[in-house]
């Protein structure tokens, strides 16, 4: 029987079934299938479509298989070298959740999560939350932010989950359509889901007035359906604090940058990594301020994440 997972708890898998009565089944997996080559702490996740066994008398049934995806979005395992997390498959788009105070989401998250997005060609939208609380500086930012994000091509939209401010056009952006949510901890991903599916009353949780920052209040994955007028879906992910990218030969990072890979074209050698190399087209742009430094200190911090030697020890 083939169903839809729609919620991955660590232990248990709820699955919905793809037939003419759908209903909700507990899965877990079978023993022997972690055992398949699949190098992540998740070998089935939320979006995937699977064969399930007969259904037992307690509802419940082992996952035996799991269709070809047509797409995955990833991020390196926090505490393993050589293994990912996958955070959700089979999406149209992914939506990264930023704030610029009450906690600062880094540029460097923002543009990996981006990376990373471009790398598995899922579109990517930034949403910029909280913009309520922003102060006459701040807002300053937020321009700039919008600026940039904007000028390398990527939707970006300002919203408030406490008021509503952005939500016709963040809709919009939504209908039709399977959207991964994701973003640092604390940054309100809760709360605009519970805005956007009145009476969901996901949990949420205050800022840590010492360090700023969010606390984890989703702690799985899970997808949401859309109320009407409105089709499609949503899932939410666990809030993290930094996104490790996994997957990348240190040649193709460019490429998942596009203002960075448009310009590389002009390099002296086509195997530039545009740190070092005599006439390098991208070093120029960057002395010539036609790439943002942020973007290129993210671009070199990435190129780190392909040193074998980075990820041995957990953090």
């Amino acid at each position: 029987m083939k169903a839809l997972v729609t919620k991955n708890t660590g232990s248990w898998y709820v699955v919905t079934t793809l037939n003419d009565s759908p209903r909700e089944i507990n899965c877990k997996i079978k023993g022997n299938f972690r055992l398949k080559g699949i190098r992540t702490t998740n070998p089935v996740a939320v979006g995937d479509i699977v064969e399930i066994s007969p259904v037992a008398a307690d509802n419940t049934a082992f996952i035996t298989a799991i269709d070809p995806r047509k797409n995955y979005i990833i991020r390196r395992a926090s505490n393993l070298s050589k293994e990912a997390h996958i955070l959700a498959s089979n999406i149209d788009q992914a939506l990264l959740i930023a704030t610029l105070a009450h906690p600062v989401t880094s540029t460097t998250f923002i543009d990996r999560f981006l990376a990373t997005a471009e790398a598995y060609r899922i579109p990517a939208v930034l949403v910029i939350n909280k913009i309520d609380l922003l102060h006459a500086d701040d807002r300053e930012l937020l321009d700039a932010v919008d600026y940039l994000y904007r000028s390398i091509g990527y939707k970006v939209i300002n919203v408030s989950a406490s008021d509503g401010t952005g939500f016709d056009e963040l809709r919009e952006v939504l209908d039709g359509k399977i959207t991964l949510l994701s973003g640092n901890s604390g940054v309100g991903k809760s709360t605009i889901i519970n805005r956007l599916i009145p009476g969901l009353d996901l949990k949420t949780s205050n800022i840590s007035d010492v360090h700023d920052t969010g606390m984890h209040t989703t702690t799985f994955s899970e997808m949401f359906s859309l109320p009407a007028p409105l089709s499609g879906s949503i899932i939410d992910t666990p809030g993290v604090r930094g996104f490790g990218t996994i997957e990348m030969d240190r040649y193709e990072v460019a490429h998942f940058f596009p203002e960075i890979f448009k310009i590389s074209e002009e390099c002296r050698f086509g195997n530039c990594t545009h740190t070092h190399e005599p006439g390098c087209a991208v070093l120029a742009a960057l002395d010539n301020r036609e790439i943002a430094q942020s973007r290129y200190q993210s671009y070199l911090s990435i190129l780190e994440d392909t040193d074998p030697d980075k990820y041995r020890k957990a953090f």
